[in-house]
């Protein structure tokens, strides 16, 4: 799994068959139990393969090339019936396995992996225990003339007196 992120509420997605590119947003709705990058645990859930049916935010791509209607094609509705590509060494507690980055979806009206991720959903999200955890010879790389000692809030304050 190195190098690739876990999919969250919120990624993004997009069908290869629809006719003007368009996107959206996936919903997680089979647990409320297991948030990545999500310190108070409100956002961020863990997509799973058990992410079926109508799980996107609008259930739409716009109109879909796979419904032709004369000249002009059928609204899209997205009807999810399976995942592939999923982390298989971790069972959540919905049986469903994570999905990756590169996890894709297919549709009933599409064909298999007709449906891809663009965005994983994840944002980085710090928190006092990664400030905690800060080398302070690192923090000094990425914010030269800082000094986080002199900082009162307990948050920000780190013992980084060895570069002093």
């Amino acid at each position: 799994m190195s190098e690739k992120h876990y999919v969250v509420q919120g990624a993004v997605c997009q069908c290869k068959y629809s006719v003007a590119p368009q996107t959206d947003i996936l919903q997680v709705k089979t647990h409320s139990k297991h948030y990545a990058n999500d310190n108070s645990e409100k956002d961020k859930l863990i997509a799973t393969d058990k992410e079926i049916g109508q799980t996107m935010k609008k259930n739409t791509f716009s109109k879909c090339k796979k419904q032709p209607r004369g000249n002009d094609f059928e609204i899209c509705v997205v009807d999810v019936t399976e995942w592939s590509g999923v982390y298989e060494k971790v069972t959540y507690s919905n049986n469903g396995k994570a999905l990756l980055e590169d996890s894709k979806a297919t549709c009933s009206k599409g064909t298999p992996d007709c449906i891809s991720i663009i965005n994983h959903g994840q944002t980085v999200e710090l928190s006092e225990k990664n400030i905690q955890n800060s080398s302070p010879q690192i923090l000094a790389e990425i914010l030269p003339g800082v000094n986080f000692s002199d900082f009162e809030e307990e948050a920000l304050l780190i013992n980084n007196t060895q570069n002093e």
